[in-house]
């Protein structure tokens, strides 16, 4: 564009000095001249033949166009000049009888309209860049609320809500990974029926055996020990068959509870997220009914400490009371009978805690006994990884430490139904009963033995 001035305003200076040249080469008289070099504007000048003075440029440069038939262009300080040879008579005249028309076009001319020009880019420019600025976001956006949609779905599902689908919307990349994401979330929901419908399948195997059982127990002789007076063997026979009965009875009716459970929520929305809230303190004192008949058939004292105010917590009643049993379960199985113990439940800081307490002979490897699986008594090693799971789905955790009473002290610390959870301070109770987030360090101490 600054070529295509330049050209323009070299253009105009030609035609201002050909008008001159036309009139000296008709021969027009001095006056005639003078009227036609008024006319053509300022910056011309006519050199009579052999005269090189007042010009911008040099005399050599003069004579030389002179002595041509063509302009000639010379740049000079503060533009150009126009050098247009213009001879009188016939086009053979010697170069002594050329005259030369001299036009002076300055810088400010040749660059005329330059600055309209550089604006005129600059706005095409900046309309460019917001164009292109709004057909970016345009684009984004939708990519961006794809990205969105698909980040709230995965978290949604991680959550438990397996209900959860979202519209493939995007870039095809994404608009794959969206339909990737369905896919994904209808295999959980099919995997979680095959499971719940495996549980009841299972649970309802149980029946039979359940019920040959339940006939033999009512075979066996009376259980009554109030009525009578009986030997201590004939004692302890009855309250034997009395536990087997009630046994029974219980595991009945928990199998009964296990299928209606896993049909319902196989025959209702099985993608629904299991959430539930229970009452902490009911969940102990119904538990401790059950555990109290064997405790006082082993000739175990217990207590029952804090249990008699409502504490709300964020887990089903059947999970919380799964826990607390896989954990009553351990002390009557791996402490000797007559052994006491203490159920306590303390509610602080955001924070529940569920304890049971022993005055047995304690666990040598907390951290072991923590870990899934694993276990030195002979079992499954399973207790005490229920009782983690259901603490954990609340955001709490269990912990293993010396229990006042001489054992081993497991504390569920269950998160607050009706207090926002707060970070667990390392120091008082709640920081105590956190102990799982830093791994179990400490060793029990040494037991004591008979012989000490």
């Amino acid at each position: 564009m600054r070529e295509d001035h330049r050209d323009k305003a070299i253009s105009a200076a030609e035609q201002r000095s050909a008008k001159v040249a036309g009139a000296i080469v008709s021969g027009a008289n001095k006056k005639a001249l003078d009227a036609t070099v008024a006319a053509a504007g300022e910056g011309l000048l006519v050199h009579p033949p052999g005269n090189t003075g007042n010009t911008r440029a040099g005399a050599d440069d003069v004579l030389d166009a002179a002595k041509g038939t063509e302009p000639v262009v010379v740049d000079v300080t503060g533009g150009l000049v126009l050098l247009e040879p213009a001879r009188a008579g016939s086009a053979s005249a010697s170069a002594d009888k050329t005259s030369v028309v001299e036009v002076f076009v300055s810088d400010e001319a040749l660059s005329e309209g330059t600055s309209r020009d550089w604006w005129i880019l600059l706005g095409i420019m900046l309309g460019l860049v917001i164009g292109s600025v709004i057909v970016v976001d345009r684009l984004a956006r939708g990519a961006v609320a794809s990205v969105r949609n698909l980040v709230h779905a995965a978290m949604a599902v991680g959550g438990g809500d397996l209900g959860v689908r979202i519209q493939p919307s995007g870039p095809r990349e994404l608009a794959e990974a969206g339909y990737a994401f369905n896919r994904m979330a209808d295999r959980l929901v099919t995997s979680r029926t095959s499971e719940r419908e495996l549980v009841a399948d299972l649970s309802h195997r149980l029946r039979t055996p359940l019920t040959v059982l339940r006939l033999d127990a009512e075979a066996l002789d009376p259980d009554d020990t109030h009525i009578g007076e009986f030997s201590a063997a004939e004692l302890d026979r009855r309250r034997g068959i009395r536990r087997i009965r009630q046994a029974i009875v219980t595991l009945e009716g928990e199998v009964d509870q296990l299928i209606n459970t896993t049909r319902q929520a196989v025959a209702a929305q099985v993608a629904a997220p299991e959430e539930g809230v229970c009452d902490a303190s009911e969940v102990v004192r119904d538990r401790m009914v059950f555990w109290s008949a064997l405790a006082g058939d082993q000739d175990r004292q217990y207590r029952v400490v804090g249990a008699h105010l409502r504490i709300p917590v964020p887990v089903a009643r059947a999970e919380l009371a799964a826990a607390l049993d896989a954990v009553l379960g351990n002390v009557f199985r791996y402490t000797p009978q007559g052994t006491a113990f203490e159920v306590g439940i303390t509610r602080r800081d955001g924070w529940v805690a569920v304890r049971v307490d022993d005055a047995g002979p304690g666990i040598d490897d907390p951290e072991k006994a923590l870990r899934r699986g694993e276990s030195e008594m002979g079992s499954t090693g399973l207790g005490l990884d229920i009782a983690r799971r259901a603490a954990q789905a609340t955001g709490g955790s269990v912990s293993l430490d010396r229990a006042a009473m001489g054992g081993a002290s497991v504390v569920m610390l269950l998160a607050d139904a009706e207090a926002s959870p707060k970070q667990a301070s390392r120091f008082g109770l709640v920081g105590r009963l956190a102990r799982e987030r830093d791994p179990v360090k400490r060793k029990w101490p040494h037991q004591r033995t008979d012989e000490s």
